[in-house]
């Protein structure tokens, strides 16, 4: 492996004084900021990365040399292998505990997640769609600290804010309320900003970010090859690998000035799996045709729900999550199903529904492994956020010292959701570029349940964490 020169990564960066240079160069190391606190000099992460660079791969390295300040998630206990009275068991219930008591119930932005669900599942009729509403929520919550005037309100506006000191307060609750990972149930939320190392930022910006959402932050130079591949390494470490093929194909192009990255990444198994020996082919009605796919099945004493349009059984996931299967009647489509508010009433509720009855339910449901990819800038501006993508209007001099014409030029979010016998995987990011208006970017990136159904995975808190249309298994 070819050696990194001290000299090799401070030039990767820039922007750094002479003092910091002199320690990077001596080899003095410094601690990371720990949670609720932000580490402003960029020296100080360049000297751990020489001084422990050599536990890590390439790849890991050079994603420690971009950064100015990476953030350090919550320690949780571990999950104990025997359920029995322990301290042990007592240690990892607070620890569950201490994650959630922050939230409540009013901090869910139901009005946001109904709107943008309707929105941005209903773009593609007939085809396979999902998304994810948290990491929407927390990359437009970011985004908003970046912004000010009419920029800002046009985003609280779409998120049900008033003002920008609760958004911090409910941001940071939801993001600690969806955060899980002890080694039972994986569901981890990771934000960072990739900043041009040609502009100059406010840093407490960037410290506000880093103590209220755990944002990473990076620095280095737009359009080359080794800063596209420390975004790619950290978003595929942040979504266990299952964005790979569409995280693979990102850039950070040279009119860039900075790239805002947020992603989800979860993974349970279910309560109560599905028995691999009742795993049989059968047909799935799709819009295109009959298709043959593989259904799980089981029969258990279960919750059956139902609408005037709609029926509905839940699935529930270890760590209190529960994945949704939702069942549109016979003649309607989901996407025609997300345009009925009792529907999307009930997508949000969490199972508080009157209509309810508990049935011994013969449930069966096709595997699949769905993904898909949004460009959000259309159903936003639909949505009331405009201003961020006029380079005349827009006004995001909370971050950038010399402002002047800059937009959101892309806007990308991807989704992929699957489910086996086992349990559910699903990952999701969503990418804000701003540049230069004026400046385009140089690359252009062009509970029998046979039929066509929506699906929502909550949080343990009933955050709809995703949510999806599967038209073709």
């Amino acid at each position: 492996m070819k050696r990194v020169k001290p000299e090799d990564i401070l030039d990767a960066v820039g922007m750094v004084d002479d003092k910091l240079i002199g320690r990077a160069r001596e080899g003095k190391k410094k601690p990371f900021f720990k949670r609720r606190a932000f580490l402003p000099a960029v020296a100080a992460v360049l000297v751990l990365s020489l001084g422990i660079g050599l536990f890590f791969g390439r790849g890991r390295l050079l994603l420690h040399a971009y950064a100015i300040a990476e953030a350090e998630y919550p320690t949780m206990c571990p999950y104990p292998e025997s359920q029995s009275y322990s301290k042990e068991l007592e240690d990892w219930l607070d620890s569950r505990e201490a994650q959630l008591s922050g939230y409540d119930e009013g901090m869910a932005p139901d009005g946001f997640f109904a709107e943008s669900i309707r929105e941005f599942l209903s773009e593609r009729p007939g085809e396979n769609c999902a998304y994810s509403p948290v990491n929407v929520y927390m990359a437009l919550s970011m985004l908003a600290e970046l912004t000010d005037g009419t920029s800002r309100a046009q985003i609280l506006g779409l998120l049900g804010i008033p003002d920008i000191e609760t958004l911090r307060e409910n941001a940071s609750a939801v993001w600690n309320a969806c955060y899980c990972d002890d080694g039972w149930m994986t569901s981890v939320l990771a934000n960072s900003l990739w900043l041009n190392r040609d502009i100059r930022f406010h840093k407490e910006t960037l410290e506000t970010l880093a103590e209220t959402y755990y944002a990473s932050s990076y620095c280095g130079r737009m359009g080359s090859e080794s800063i596209d591949k420390a975004l790619r390494e950290w978003m595929n470490q942040q979504t266990g690998g299952l964005l790979r093929d569409s995280i693979d194909g990102l850039h950070l192009d040279q009119p860039t000035l900075l790239s805002l990255v947020s992603t989800v990444f979860f993974q349970a198994e279910w309560w109560s799996g599905f028995p691999k020996e009742k795993t049989e082919q059968g047909t799935f009605y799709a819009p295109a045709g009959e298709v043959t796919c593989d259904f799980m099945g089981q029969k258990e004493d279960d919750t059956y729900y139902w609408g005037d349009t709609f029926s509905a059984v839940q699935k529930g996931l270890r760590g209190g999550c529960k994945m949704w299967f939702i069942l549109p009647d016979e003649g309607m489509t989901p996407e025609e199903l997300l345009s009925e508010p009792e529907a999307m009433e009930f997508l949000l509720s969490d199972g508080v529904w009157e209509n309810q009855k508990r049935l011994s339910v013969r449930f069966v449901v096709p595997k699949f492994d769905i993904s898909s990819e949004t460009d959000l800038i259309e159903g936003l501006k639909k949505l009331g956020v405009t201003e961020i993508f006029d380079g005349r209007a827009a006004d995001f001099s909370p971050l950038i010292r010399d402002t002047g014409e800059e937009r959101i030029s892309g806007a990308q979010h991807a989704v992929r959701v699957q489910i086996d016998e086992k349990g559910c995987s699903a990952a999701a990011y969503t990418k804000l570029d701003l540049t230069k208006d004026g400046m385009p970017l140089t690359d252009n990136i062009d509970f029998i349940v046979n039929r066509p159904f929506l699906f929502v995975i909550t949080s343990e808190v009933g955050l709809p964490l995703f949510t999806g249309i599967v038209n073709t298994p």
